[in-house]
């Protein structure tokens, strides 16, 4: 039996559930995934279109479809977090992995257009650790 995990927002007006049956896992280095995550890369689950239960604030989702390239974003109308959301293409849900509350059981199956990695992310990866702020 496959597991239910439970994703949200950061403010928490929008939750969400789907089963834990993930396809692939991607962090994606491309500029267009670092624009819209405002990070290094976006660290995107893909599943079945149909694998999503929205719980509450379905109507507080936003969406944004690049009018000339293929990708998109969802994201919550009050917080910014991004949330889930069906491809263009409607072939697949892609979930954003740091929208859920649960640790999926899919492990990353690559870092894809590394080709584009920003290089203060390259150098960062071997910076200091810290548990919370720097002192």
């Amino acid at each position: 039996m496959t597991k239910t995990i439970t994703g949200s927002c950061c403010c928490g007006d929008v939750t969400f559930t789907l089963e834990d049956s993930f396809s692939n896992f991607y962090f994606c280095h491309c500029e267009q995934c670092r624009k819209l995550t405002g990070t290094a890369h976006a660290a995107n689950l893909f599943t079945s279109s149909s694998n999503i239960n929205w719980v509450t604030g379905v109507d507080k989702v936003k969406r944004y479809d690049h009018p000339g390239r293929s990708f998109s974003k969802a994201f919550c109308e009050c917080c910014g977090s991004g949330l889930p959301f069906v491809s263009q293409s409607g072939k697949a849900l892609i979930v954003p992995a740091g929208s859920l509350n649960d640790e999926p059981s899919k492990p990353l199956d690559a870092q894809i257009f590394c080709a584009e990695q920003a290089q203060w992310h390259k150098a960062g990866v071997d910076a200091a650790k810290t548990e919370g702020f720097p002192q």
